[in-house]
């Protein structure tokens, strides 16, 4: 199943038409993905960048005449970020509408409560959610990795924070989700480890109004740096105003979604938006001369006057445009789609390239991103749902 970088656009032309061969006899049934997706409630933003690249992709599928002349149809179930929500609407989808695949959910809190269950069911699985024990090939052979892992995440954080920046003094938080918890809590012996001093660590409520009292603690505490760990864009905006009306220019380096559209529209000013440093990805971020990589810039063009970027981040759509893709690869590759057809093609995927990233998986390891792709990125850089690299990398 490898498929060489340089061969992308002609696999991409595949997809959306030639690739995918129509037979003469009439469609079969199609093929059933069930979105487990967060469009609504406090930790959206991520769900509503991932809904536009999944839709976008199943679209361009299927005006190509399908896979093996099968539609693509989603069944998305919006979880509002509940991980009870979560669960029903998992036993849903396995169960009642015994759909073939399901992709998501966006946050590991909810991934945590459901993919045990998947699992149970036999239901193929492929989510962007961080948490590390989310992949086991042994407890959940059916669950697979599209993004980075927490582990992934947290050496990369960490070699900016203490190597490229050269600050020790750390203050750690997280919200209290089951994301924000172990975040924290997997991060704190990495940083010690590598030479950090945390000098002030805490879980902060989502819907706490006014952080002012948690930041004064964070600055009396002698913290040079503020490391968040949130898919919460509201918790973020609020953290980022509360640094601001306190008039402290300490740098701010963690989770994705601190250059959600949805925080950028939170900020009481825009220079709140300085020395804030977010997890990104080369793929989605432009380079010195204001470029995007040509395979990303390729796909940007395709999706321009059709999907909205100012709002959400590019690795979102990308990653979601990338799942669709993947799940029709394996059902043109292993000609069904039955949960072992799938599950025996992404297990020889190599080198696949995607929008966001080239994936590998086995049947051994399923965590398919690769390390080297992940950079810090500057959040008020942002542009069209990219950012550029952070300063330092060379």
């Amino acid at each position: 199943m490898t498929l060489a970088r340089r061969d992308f656009l002609m696999a991409s032309a595949a997809f959306a038409g030639a690739g995918l061969a129509r037979p003469a006899l009439a469609q079969s049934e199609p093929i059933r993905i069930g979105w487990l997706a967060a469009l609504t409630g406090p930790g959206s933003s991520a769900g509503i960048g991932f809904d536009r690249g999944v839709t976008f992709a199943i679209n361009e599928i299927n005006a190509g005449g399908g896979v093996k002349g099968r539609r693509i149809e989603l069944v998305t179930r919006d979880t509002q970020g509940d991980p009870t929500k979560c669960v029903n609407a998992s036993v849903e989808l396995a169960r009642r509408l015994k759909v073939d695949v399901v992709w998501g959910p966006c946050n590991s809190g909810e991934a945590l409560a459901c993919t045990p269950i998947l699992a149970r069911e036999h239901v193929p699985q492929i989510h962007p959610c961080f948490v590390d024990t989310l992949i086991d090939p042994t407890k959940y052979p059916n669950a697979y990795r599209i993004a980075c892992s927490n582990e992934q995440l947290g050496e990369a954080s960490s070699k900016y924070v203490l190597q490229i920046m050269k600050v020790r003094d750390i203050a750690l938080i997280g919200d209290t989700t089951g994301y924000g918890t172990s975040t924290v809590q997997a991060y704190a012996p990495v940083l010690k480890q590598m030479g950090g001093n945390i000098v002030y660590q805490s879980l902060i409520e989502a819907s706490q109004a006014d952080l002012s009292a948690d930041m004064l603690r964070m600055r009396d505490a002698g913290a040079k740096v503020i490391m968040p760990w949130s898919v919460n864009g509201g918790l973020l905006g609020r953290l980022l105003n509360a640094r601001g009306e306190l008039g402290w220019d300490v740098p701010v380096v963690g989770h994705p979604a601190l250059g959600s559209g949805e925080v950028k529209a939170l900020l009481a000013k825009p220079e709140y938006w300085n020395k804030v440093y977010l997890m990104g990805f080369r793929s989605c971020s432009f380079d010195e001369s204001g470029n995007l990589p040509e395979r990303t810039q390729e796909f940007v063009k395709r999706i321009g006057g059709k999907i909205t970027l100012a709002d959400t981040s590019l690795w979102w759509v990308a990653c979601g445009y990338d799942v669709a893709h993947l799940v029709a690869k394996a059902v043109e590759q292993s000609g069904g789609s039955g949960a072992d057809d799938i599950i025996k093609a992404w297990n020889a995927v190599k080198d696949y390239p995607g929008v966001y990233g080239d994936y590998t998986f086995t049947a051994q390891q399923h965590n398919g991103y690769p390390t080297d792709e992940i950079v810090l990125s500057r959040a008020n850089s942002f542009r069209d749902g990219a950012f550029e690299v952070a300063p330092g990398y060379g």
